[in-house]
């Protein structure tokens, strides 16, 4: 091979391994333990909300590490690259035994946050997951998404043996309240159609805020400390102590509610047990 032979095929090389990026393999189907108190099979009565951070280079085998220690019935995720969301349901069956159905609601391609090629960039936005099947399932991108897409997902399946609606969203960034108050409008006329329904997802406000209005009187948060009442604080759900994630609940009751910091993400993990 001549000289300039070999310096183009470098070149080609280092480019190559440029594009790929975030696609390169993630780590293989290796067990962290859970602690000794974690479930071993699906809760069928509890959901979860979180908010696993892209583009953060976390290991999705960690990622379904700590969903498997509470394995909800159905959870919804935000931020959530389908390739990763792929990675982390391989990791819960093949390595914990638990199964999962799963459904997307992606707003954007996006290489910077979930790799792939220049081309062909990751899908970003949410997704679904559900130990029992997901039927009638919309996206919907908010007609204003702010600094960056956003939209809801909703499907109907099953929480605590009875059909139920759930959505998953994930409102404009901070400092958008405008956005915000615009996208809860429409996310509220959409719940307000069911009699049943669950509501997951990263908010992006704090629970006294106006944006928040839509959802008074039509949906109760699954934390009590957020319900009105002369005293009482909410319990944060981020890094940064705010909180930011809800469940709410429309014709469901919450059972209990836990807020369990991780890692793996600048969200914690908000898990409620029900009776719908």
């Amino acid at each position: 091979m001549s000289r300039r032979n070999t310096w183009l095929f470098a070149g080609a090389l280092v480019a190559c391994l440029l594009v790929v990026g975030r696609s390169a393999p993630d780590d293989g189907p290796v067990a962290r333990p859970v602690p000794a108190e974690a479930v071993k099979d699906v809760v069928p009565n509890r959901v979860m909300t979180w908010n696993i951070c892209n583009p953060c280079d976390k290991s999705n085998a960690d990622r379904a590490a700590e969903i498997a220690a509470y394995a909800p019935q159905v959870i919804g995720l935000q931020e959530a690259c389908v390739r990763d969301v792929e990675q982390i349901r391989e990791h819960l069956k093949g390595v914990y035994g638990l199964v999962y159905h799963v459904e997307y609601g992606s707003v954007l391609r996006n290489r910077g946050r979930c790799g792939g090629w220049p081309w062909d960039p990751g899908a970003f936005g949410q997704a679904l997951l559900s130990a029992a099947p997901m039927t009638d399932r919309v996206s919907v991108e908010y007609p204003d998404g702010g600094s960056e897409d956003r939209g809801y997902m909703a499907v109907t399946t099953t929480v605590d043996g009875r059909s139920v609606r759930v959505f998953d969203t994930h409102l404009a960034q901070r400092r958008q309240e405008p956005v915000r108050a615009r996208q809860t409008a429409v996310l509220a006329a959409a719940v307000g159609r069911y009699d049943r329904a669950v509501v997951l997802g990263d908010f992006n406000a704090v629970p006294d805020t106006p944006e928040l209005d839509p959802f008074r009187g039509l949906a109760a948060d699954t934390d009590p400390g957020c319900r009105p009442s002369p005293v009482g604080t909410c319990e944060a759900t981020t890094d940064w102590e705010s909180k930011f994630d809800y469940v709410f609940l429309r014709g469901v009751t919450s059972l209990r509610h836990r807020v369990h910091p991780s890692p793996y993400s600048d969200h914690h993990l908000l898990l409620a047990d029900l009776r719908v």
